[in-house]
């Protein structure tokens, strides 16, 4: 049997040279019984065999593109230079001395090493040159058909359905197993393609990461070929990872320390044949493109119409991985020493994820599922979305359907729960008619005795605790009423603002009030940016209706569409692990309109261009919206397509059903005229609005039979409407709460 790091050395391989190159030194070992091989007497064996063997006519690989046409016309000297890339891909069992132009096998491996194992091994590379020159005559994969088919198709493939489409394959399969197989690339490299999670990314990629450095294109540096939005160039690069800098040190000092590292590596390494500036072009937008295009290093472009052939493109990636390979050589002899992303606190705090946001939220749900709940599609992403706009959420809907249970599965799925004080279950009682059984309250001898929800403020507000999410859950919270009890929670919430890298409201209680013991612990309280409170709600004749203010604060997701024909599995469930997430996945990074608006200006316009006709509708019946509502609905659309989640349409109509709808009600004929506006914009079409007015029940039929869902813009807010519709006929009053 071979020694385990001889039976291998050929598992991946792009041609035939390791096994001709291992050929040659047997046959000069045989001869000299050395096992010290002058490299040019290698290299005069290795061109023997190719151009004898084309004499011959057998199959055997062509000479590099470029070098000559036919073996007879290469020289030794090209085929000394050849013999780097066979020399580089054996270097676990053979060693160069460049100084003495020899090559040998490595002390651990030539200690092993006698007649037998030479045959052995002799036999071993025979067997595999044989089966592979065999395989020369069938179809081979091509890059650069691979690159000329993503440019050509990918435009046309992100109007089709996203799930089982055939680039998903070529991506995440076909181009990746391909580059594994390339003879200089370390079989400890990880290799991954995307085109998103659920639906189709903007900037596609695929990814060489070594995983001594990392395992995720969320941070460290590895090579990516990344395709530009209009598809018209992709480009070959030396990329570092964007997410977890610009989440540990914020956007601008996260953008700054990745043109400061770009920086440095390009001094540090060759980078020869490599564009070495910020000339990348990837995107006229923000987003993901625009972050991409900070922290490259250096690359290569190749436009759709002049991709270069396969020879080429082969050896620039071999080019780049030498570069990469040079610069983790670096990282390990100098580990430790200025490579990793400076902490901006000295504290114990839970580690970034390597994940990208969608798979995080892939995994909330497979936490989940099994548990054995089930959710509507989209839901958990709407969740995600509604908190990262604003540390507030209502749920809403029918007794029974899942809301609480939702709100505690989610938090422990991030690692949150009631043992270790992360997530709060608050029960609203009916009585409650002020803050103090939240916030508290001072009793007769002046000492304060804090509400529920001080003490979890007081907690989260810890300095080792400031990089944990903290969920509190405030169940039934309209049984009593909400501007009552809440208010002052509700007033707080709006004066958040950044400060010292951190966002901060105004003081929930008044200081001078308290006694000197209780100002230390109590005086400064406010509501931290890594505490979020979600309520849930009941809409029925035993609770209180929600007033604007309410409204225009919280993102309302609603509970009404139950599926009871959902069974628990039989089948043996993995019981999912909770992932503890860093604040940063959850937490807000935009206030106000000016923080996104340079970066996203496109689609702030596009969506406030929406909401403007929006608003010449509502005004109708004084429900129109006003700025607030206005930078929530951009910032939700923000996070959206920088997280790439669901579609521009498909996020537009969450936030048309949560933020819009809830504002109508009443009884008149304004309002009627107003949901039959507001239906025609989520149908995509016109109606003919003034027949509707006396009859509108076709409408709303329609929607019972489920006929109009697939041909709405926005099926959810449309169903919604025509239910509103439904409730005005045939009651005389409406709300987005009696549907």
């Amino acid at each position: 049997m071979l020694p385990d790091k001889l039976s291998s050395i050929f598992r991946t391989k792009q041609k035939s040279y390791k096994m001709v190159l291992v050929l040659s030194l047997i046959e000069l070992y045989q001869q000299t019984h050395s096992l010290y091989f002058p490299l040019g007497m290698i290299a005069e064996r290795f061109l023997a065999y190719f151009q004898e063997n084309s004499k011959l006519g057998e199959r055997v690989d062509s000479p590099p593109l470029g070098k000559a046409s036919h073996w007879d016309d290469f020289t030794l000297s090209q085929t000394i230079s050849l013999l780097k890339t066979p020399l580089e891909a054996l270097s676990t069992i053979l060693e160069v001395d460049h100084g003495k132009e020899t090559v040998t096998f490595r002390p651990d491996i030539a200690d092993k090493l006698d007649d037998h194992v030479i045959q052995e091994l002799k036999e071993y590379a025979l067997t595999e040159l044989h089966n592979y020159n065999d395989k020369l005559g069938e179809s081979v994969f091509s890059i650069r058909n691979a690159l000329s088919e993503i440019m050509n198709s990918y435009i046309v493939a992100r109007n089709k359905a996203f799930a089982g489409h055939s680039l998903g394959t070529l991506f995440r399969q076909t181009i990746p197993e391909q580059l594994r197989s390339l003879s200089f690339i370390d079989p400890n490299y990880k290799i991954q393609g995307s085109v998103g999670q659920g639906n189709w990314a903007n900037i596609p990629w695929i990814a060489v990461m070594d995983k001594r450095l990392t395992d995720t294109t969320q941070h460290g540096e590895y090579i990516v070929y990344l395709f530009s939005e209009d598809m018209e160039s992709v480009y070959l690069t030396l990329a570092q990872g964007v997410t977890v800098p610009k989440d540990e040190l914020g956007k601008k000092e996260g953008y700054h320390y990745l043109e400061q590292k770009a920086s440095e590596l390009r001094q540090l390494l060759p980078l020869e044949g490599l564009q070495k500036d910020d000339g990348i072009n990837l995107t006229s937008r923000s987003g993901l493109g625009r972050d991409y295009q900070v922290s490259t290093v250096a690359y290569i472009r190749y436009d759709r119409n002049a991709i270069p052939d396969d020879d080429q493109l082969l050896a620039d990636l071999e080019n780049v991985v030498s570069n990469y390979k040079m610069y983790v050589d670096h990282v390990i002899k100098n580990k430790g020493v200025n490579e990793e992303v400076p902490s901006k606190e000295e504290k114990e705090s839970p580690s970034l994820s390597s994940l990208t946001v969608p798979e995080q939220i892939e995994q909330i749900q497979s936490y989940i599922s099994h548990r054995g709940f089930h959710y509507p599609h989209g839901l958990i992403e709407n969740l995600y979305l509604s908190l990262k706009t604003k540390p507030f959420v209502i749920l809403a809907g029918v007794s029974g359907t899942g809301k609480t249970k939702l709100v505690k599965l989610f938090a422990e799925a991030l690692g949150a729960t009631g043992d270790n004080g992360q997530f709060t279950l608050i029960p609203v009682r009916p009585d409650w008619s002020d803050p103090s059984d939240l916030l508290g309250y001072k009793d007769l001898s002046g000492v304060f005795r804090p509400g529920r929800l001080a003490e979890v403020l007081v907690e989260a507000s810890q300095p080792e605790n400031q990089h944990k999410p903290y969920f509190v859950c405030l169940d039934e919270m309209n049984l009593a009423r909400v501007e009552y009890y809440f208010s002052d929670v509700l007033s707080v919430i709006e004066t958040q603002e950044w400060k010292q890298d951190r966002i901060v409201t105004s003081k929930l209680i008044n200081r001078e009030s308290l006694l000197p013991e209780d100002q230390s612990v109590y005086g400064d309280l406010s509501i931290p940016d890594n505490v979020y409170l979600i309520g849930t709600v009941n809409m029925d004749e035993t609770t209180h209706p929600f007033s604007k203010k309410v409204l225009d604060r919280a993102n309302t997701i609603e509970f009404n569409y139950i599926d009871l024909q959902q069974y628990p599995s039989l089948e043996p469930q993995d019981e999912g692990a909770p992932m503890p997430v860093h604040n940063s996945f959850l937490r807000s990074e935009y206030l106000q309109l000016v923080d996104v608006y340079s970066e996203y200006t496109e689609l702030v316009h596009a969506t406030t261009e929406k909401l403007v006709k929006i608003n010449l509708i509502l005004e109708e019946i004084h429900s129109h919206v006003g700025f607030r509502i206005r930078d929530s609905i951009c910032f939700y659309m923000v996070y959206n397509q920088r997280h790439e989640l669901l579609s521009n349409d498909e996020a537009f109509d969450l936030q048309l059903l949560q933020k819009i709808l809830p504002r109508v009600q009443g009884s008149s004929l304004s309002v009627k005229r107003v949901l039959l506006k507001l239906l025609q914009g989520a149908l995509g079409r016109t109606l003919p609005v003034s027949e509707l007015m006396d009859d509108a029940s076709e409408i709303y039929l329609k929607w019972n039979d489920n006929e109009e869902e697939n041909k709405a813009k926005h099926p959810l807010s449309a169903r919604k409407i025509a239910f509103m519709l439904r409730r005005l006929e045939e009651d005389g009053f409406t709300s987005y709460w009696l549907s």
